[in-house]
């Protein structure tokens, strides 16, 4: 039986400079923290996937688990990198002084 690798690896989220977040999926928390790649990287190791079903088993919320409500299922931002994106479309631009038409 084949294992099939992961659509996209923590690697791969790190070298694309993307920001992942883990929310909590209660009403009364809904907390938000953004996660640590390299730190995920060290663990987990870079063929890790990093996708949502890569993911989900790994966290809890901790302030509900404090405050002794009951666990609901976490999901996840991903934020690409705008601003790299930006430049590298900006990078190959050369202003043209022709007039239209």
């Amino acid at each position: 039986m084949e294992i099939a690798m992961p659509q996209k690896t923590l690697a791969d989220t790190l070298a694309a400079r993307e920001t992942i977040y883990v929310n909590c999926g209660h009403p009364m928390c809904c907390k938000s923290t953004k996660l640590d790649l390299q730190a995920l990287i060290d663990r987990l190791g870079r063929d890790h996937g990093s996708m949502h079903d890569d993911l989900i088993g790994l966290f809890v919320c901790s302030s509900c688990k404090a405050a002794g409500r009951d666990r609901r299922q976490v999901f996840f931002t991903c934020i690409p990198d705008y601003e790299g994106q930006q430049r590298a479309r900006n990078r190959d631009w050369k202003p043209t002084f022709e007039r239209g038409g």
